[in-house]
């Protein structure tokens, strides 16, 4: 059993034993202290305690730490430390035994199962159909994607969506700025829109349609050709969208349409449900929902006084309809312009009926793309947007996701192009990547001289400082991935790997492999194939290669 398992079970047993927690309800969490000097895992259980039991936390955490029964193989040392803190020390024993853990499990090591199968969705992306993806949508679909890789990893059943925008005043504005463009290339004057959208990839649009279908379109009423346009673009600019995420390694298990959603008039269903409940109500010819209720600022208007549905609306009619086809989790990435649409989306769906905590929202910061020192401001293509293709084209997919990983979503990211050009440890992705493929070179080496991979090797032998730092920094990787996903913190990953590619090296440096003490050989060969694996598995989870040479 893994120790961060055992010991919850034993503090558990305890609470129960002392009626401390009788029902059950704490969450007993263990964690890395920051400072190694507080031991190998923490809980603040005490502290969660102090409030229902009316006592000082340390004294509940004395009190816990004294009935505590604890093996000497798996806990060298507990102790009490700060105002409640339990730290433990793990044995050095068990960590030598654990590397046994990783070597059976490959591939499987990292997983757990504390998601109980429950259906999440996560939808991100979602960029409106009317042009090339961006460096926020290359973001976007990273953190996604990686976060997606996560609660699959940690046992949730996990969908991935994309919402297609593609109805609404945006299309019909994309429609009528590739027609313009179409009759300027046969010679026709057609004013342009005034909030049209630019850049070459409208009039490229316009130049295939002109070379698949002739001038046949010239002799449409103007109003017939915007329309037949914008269907014909928003199909065209999504199978572009879906390529280029593709070639990012980014695979939807479902692309949902918001014409379909009128056209079922699910929004109009919405709309006689709120008003049945009394959450809404007229004002000025316009029908507005009652939101400030449910803490949102101010009220919000569903129905324009024209009879419009608002974007508002329908948004809300398709995030019923997550619901509806069985998910009990719902994750969304939006933008940082987003921000405060939040409390009016959570508002609509607790009127609906909905638990507030399943529905949970993710603001994916601005990027800055910087080039020897300065912002690159502009694309070759698509006017004032920097595209995903150019970057991912010009850094590679590895590069990119890794890249987007390394600040915390809610941050702004200013992406290094000069530094993501580096085919150099300089550059943190070959930085890493250099140690799986050092690791691989190393054990085809070791079998070039006649040693190989034994199973039943003296893991006693690993006695040095770098040679235990490595193991504990190994035995570190099922807690990372299970925090990356519970606080929806996806770039704790590339820090691991980070920390987890220099404790390697470190060990490399100190210590030859590969030597004429075969026990010791293959014991050090038993350690490095397992730092193999959680790299491996650890860039799996990003969506990144893991090379064997380099």
């Amino acid at each position: 059993m893994k120790a961060e398992q055992y010991l919850k079970n034993q503090i558990a047993r305890v609470l129960k034993e002392k009626n401390f927690d009788p029902d059950g309800t704490v969450e007993i969490l263990l964690e890395k202290p920051r400072l190694e000097e507080h031991g190998d895992l923490s809980t603040n259980v005490a502290l969660l305690l102090a409030s229902r039991l009316k006592r000082k936390p340390r004294e509940i955490a004395e009190e816990i730490l004294t009935a505590l029964s604890l093996e000497d193989s798996i806990v060298a040392k507990a102790e009490v430390a700060g105002a409640g803190f339990i730290n433990f020390y793990l044995s050095e024993a068990y960590y030598r035994q654990a590397l046994q853990d990783i070597f059976n499990e490959g591939e499987n090591f990292g997983k757990s199962t504390w998601g109980n199968n429950v259906r999440v969705q996560i939808e991100f992306v979602s960029a409106n159909p009317t042009g090339p993806l961006n460096v926020v949508s290359a973001r976007a679909a990273t953190v996604g994607d990686v976060l997606a890789n996560l609660f699959n990893a940690v046992g949730f059943d996990t969908q991935r969506e994309y919402y297609v925008n593609d109805a609404g005043r945006q299309v019909r504005l994309l429609g009528m700025s590739v027609s313009s463009r179409y009759m300027e290339l046969l010679g026709f004057s057609e004013p342009f829109p005034e909030d049209g959208y630019h850049g070459d990839y409208i009039r490229d649009i316009a130049g295939e349609f002109l070379q698949e279908h002739g001038d046949k379109f010239a002799r449409l009423k103007p109003e017939e050709r915007w329309q037949k346009f914008a269907q014909m673009a928003v199909e065209k600019i999504l199978d572009s969208q879906k390529r280029v995420l593709e070639k990012y390694r980014v695979y939807f298990d479902h692309w949902f349409r918001e014409s379909h959603l009128r056209a079922r008039n699910a929004h109009l269903k919405v709309l006689d449900i709120l008003k049945q409940n009394n959450f809404t109500y007229e004002k000025d010819g316009a029908v507005w929902f009652r939101s400030s209720q449910f803490g949102d600022e101010k009220d919000r208007p569903l129905v324009t006084r024209e009879g419009e549905p608002t974007y508002f609306l329908v948004d809300i009619a398709y995030h019923q309809t997550k619901y509806e086809r069985g998910f009990e989790k719902l994750y969304d990435l939006w933008g940082p312009d987003h921000h405060g649409y939040i409390p009016r989306m959570r508002a609509a769906l607790q009127a609906l009926g909905y638990p507030e905590d399943s529905f949970e929202v993710l603001i994916i910061q601005q990027v800055n793309l910087i080039q020897d020192g300065q912002p690159v401001k502009m694309s070759k293509r698509a006017g004032k947007i920097i595209e995903m293709e150019e970057l991912i084209e010009d850094v590679g997919v590895d590069v990119a996701r890794y890249f987007f990983l390394t600040r915390r979503n809610e941050s702004p990211l200013d992406f290094d192009i000069d530094l993501a050009r580096k085919t150099s440890e300089e550059n943190p992705v070959y930085y890493v990547q250099y140690a799986h493929a050092r690791i691989s070179n190393i054990l085809k080496y070791a079998e070039s001289q006649g040693v190989t991979l034994d199973a039943q090797v003296d893991l006693n032998l690993l006695q040095k400082a770098e040679e235990l730092q490595l193991i504990k920094k190994l035995l570190e990787f099922p807690q990372v991935v299970s925090i990356s996903a519970r606080q929806l913190e996806p770039h704790r990953l590339p820090v691991y790997l980070q920390e987890l590619a220099a404790t390697f090296h470190r060990f490399y440096h100190h210590h030859r492999v590969v030597s004429e003490d075969k026990k010791l050989t293959q014991a050090r060969l038993f350690l490095i194939n397992c730092t193999r694996i959680v790299l491996a598995n650890a860039l799996k989870l990003l969506g990144i290669s893991a090379p064997e040479r380099m």
